[in-house]
């Protein structure tokens, strides 16, 4: 038996066949979840998988596992893995490469013979970029939860497609991929996924290893005025949604961010009553994006904008009413694994830095059932979620090393 290396011709050839399907015109990837695009990429991988003598079982949320056997059998299994979704205008790496990482570290222990004390998994999770249906990372979050929330069924995607019904035909597209509950004891589950953001790149560090992910709250704002003619009426008469919710936000954006690094604050949709160009603004309707790693601190900013924009808007003769649509509390990922992690990263060579999440991944909820953690490689320009995306070859068979020798790292004795 020899020591399980990472064939890095096989690995790009893969993330360039898979970029094929769902590819567009300017090089990126339109694959959205339980699409016909996404139908053959699933097909693709089930079939490398057979010929590798891998088992391919599905879950009722249409996740898709890659299992290679271990030992004993009959234990929880380490699991490894991403999505293989998209964006409508996505890129060829964003999910990808982790997925098909974690189907080369399958290929690498099979070509060296190498036997675990338990299986080692591949996973497709399901529709995590909510792009084609909302919310994204479904599939682990069902998974997590053990049950697939009822009013998804009736969910329609942009094009009309009822999710029941696409996920009805995802599973019946692999009928030879074995059903298996939703939900099972896990023994870990590794992530690796390019950064969307630029410090990698920048710093010149091919490693990111993840300790965290970042609490999300998003609140739902409408400063109410009153509507009156532009040209007639004087400031003193005005009571002007707009300016209140401008005076506001103004505040807003000099206090949070540049007083916590880790702190982001964006607003995201904006949307202005009447509309009319000569009509001072009745109603302004807009969302609010809040994240940062400590829970304590989203209460305090949270508190902080309601604060300031009651304060504007009566300050302008208006009234403010906020909303919390969504609540994502932070998610720190396993201690003892993410030591495996540093451990592996020192004994393959690679710089890496200690970093945290912006934004949603599957491991966010794989870490409530599961000791998790995730591994980030630089992109271009931290371009993400964009046709441009790229990944430089080196950084990306970076980390399928290091998600070959986290995995062996992590592996129950």
């Amino acid at each position: 038996m020899s020591a399980p290396q990472i064939d890095a011709e096989r690995f790009l050839g893969r993330l360039d066949a898979f970029a094929r399907i769902g590819g567009t015109a300017k090089g990126g990837v339109n694959r959205q979840a339980l699409s016909p695009q996404d139908r053959e990429a699933r097909r693709l991988l089930a079939e490398l998988a057979a010929a590798r003598g891998f088992e391919v079982r599905q879950d009722a949320i249409a996740n898709l596992f890659v299992r290679r056997a271990g030992l004993d059998n009959s234990r929880p299994p380490l699991l490894i893995g991403s999505h293989l979704d998209s964006q409508l205008t996505g890129g060829r790496f964003d999910g990808a490469l982790g997925m098909l990482a974690a189907f080369e570290v399958l290929e690498a222990l099979e070509d060296a013979g190498v036997e675990t004390p338990v299986p080692v998994e591949a996973v497709a999770w399901t529709n995590e970029e909510g792009s084609h249906y909302q919310p994204g990372c479904m599939g682990s979050m069902a998974f997590a939860g053990g049950a697939i929330p009822a009013q998804w069924a009736s969910l329609r995607g942009h094009d009309g497609a009822l999710f029941s019904e696409e996920l009805q035909a995802t599973l019946a597209a692999l009928p030879e991929a074995a059903m298996r509950p939703l939900g099972f004891p896990v023994a870990g589950y590794i992530e690796l996924h390019i950064e969307q953001g630029p410090s990698l790149e920048r710093e010149g560090i091919p490693i990111g290893i993840v300790e965290g992910i970042q609490g999300t709250r998003w609140l739902e704002v409408a400063i109410t005025g009153q509507a009156a003619h532009a040209g007639t009426t004087a400031l003193a008469f005005r009571r002007d949604a707009m300016a209140a919710a401008a005076r506001g936000l103004g505040r807003l954006y000099d206090a949070i961010m540049p007083n916590d690094e880790r702190a982001r604050f964006t607003v995201g949709r904006f949307s202005v009553e009447p509309g009319a160009v000569n009509a001072i603004p009745q109603k302004v309707s807009f969302t609010v994006d809040l994240r940062h790693p400590e829970t304590a601190a989203l209460d305090r900013f949270e508190a902080a904008i309601g604060d300031t924009l009651a304060k504007a808007a009566e300050e302008g003769g208006c009234a403010c009413q906020i909303r919390r649509i969504f609540d994502m509390p932070p998610a720190v990922f396993s201690a003892p694994l993410l030591e495996r992690l540093r451990e592996a990263a020192v004994e393959t060579g690679l710089a890496w830095k200690p970093m945290l999440s912006g934004a949603f991944h599957d491991a966010l909820f794989l870490a409530r059932v599961a000791p998790a953690a995730m591994i980030f490689v630089p992109c271009r320009d931290g371009l993400s979620h964009n046709e441009a995306e790229y990944v430089e070859p080196e950084h990306s068979v970076a980390g399928a090393r290091l998600l070959l020798a986290s995995t062996l790292a992590a592996l129950p004795g």
